[in-house]
């Protein structure tokens, strides 16, 4: 069988030859995730791309949080379907992580938008959490595309029918499936899905040495989250991922500027 061609990510991702280093929810182990706080941190810690998470409050309003309630990261508690934009907006998601970042706010989708175009070298991979139907993606792509950054953002997702949903109303923009463990299937629910890349976690790809293979094998890019070791951040390299996912990504620049950490063509460290 001949190996299909393997689509690029967006140039914002980074160049060939490293993984891209991408900030999971920011910089959240420097800043409170899911903040301009944490997304500005990433940037100023040289990612080639920011992570972010959205939910949509009562009113509609797509809000970056990662949990389906507001009870982990901010001051206050519910689920956030249930919560006006005013309610969720009211509350304060900095002081949980430090005093220093005391009055930070739950970000709306078109404020990182904003942060976003300001930084025009800064890639975007947002992931819908849950399901979301094709008038609730319809809002969010449309913001992406007012914005101009539909060219360096990736819309990924554990849920196939909101994967659909985004191939039905947007399908210039690529799609990224998210994995949590090596399914069989995932290589033939990728192809079905018709997405750019399948983004597992790092105990998976670790776990099969073959899975990164397959997947570039089938067209696919691969983007391992969330990992935060140098030792498994090795593994992934030797592995051939295309992007690293992680909660610091001062380190891990710095750790992939080092000496024989490059890798190669094929996946191997240069």
């Amino acid at each position: 069988m001949v190996p299909a061609p393997v689509r690029p990510l967006p140039p914002a991702f980074g160049p060939e030859g490293r993984p891209s280093v991408v900030g999971h929810r920011g910089a959240s182990g420097a800043a409170p995730e899911n903040t301009l706080a944490a997304f500005e941190a990433a940037w100023r810690a040289g990612a080639d791309a920011i992570e972010f998470d959205l939910h949509l409050t009562a009113d509609g309003v797509a809000v970056v949080i990662h949990d389906s309630t507001v009870d982990a990261t901010t001051d206050g508690s519910g689920e956030v379907g249930q919560l006006t934009y005013a309610a969720v907006r009211a509350l304060d998601a900095g002081s949980w992580f430090s005093p220093a970042f005391a009055g930070q706010p739950v970000p709306r989708l078109e404020e990182i938008l904003r942060f976003a175009v300001s930084r025009p070298e800064l890639g975007i991979l947002v992931e819908y959490k849950g399901e979301w139907t094709t008038a609730q993606v319809a809002v969010t792509a449309r913001a992406v595309d007012a914005a101009g950054v539909g060219d360096r953002t990736v819309a990924q997702s554990f849920s196939p029918g909101t994967l659909e949903a985004l191939r039905e109303v947007a399908p210039h923009l690529p799609r990224g499936l998210l994995v949590d463990d090596d399914r069989p299937e995932a290589v033939g629910l990728a192809a079905e899905l018709g997405v750019l890349t399948v983004n597992p976690s790092s105990a998976a790809v670790r776990a099969d040495r073959t899975l990164v293979e397959r997947l570039h094998d089938d067209g696919r890019r691969v983007m391992a989250w969330t990992e935060n070791e140098p030792t498994a951040w090795a593994d992934l390299v030797e592995a051939g991922v295309d992007g690293i996912i992680t909660d610091r990504p001062e380190h891990l620049r710095g750790w992939l500027a080092d000496s024989g950490r490059r890798v190669a063509p094929g996946g191997t460290s240069a």
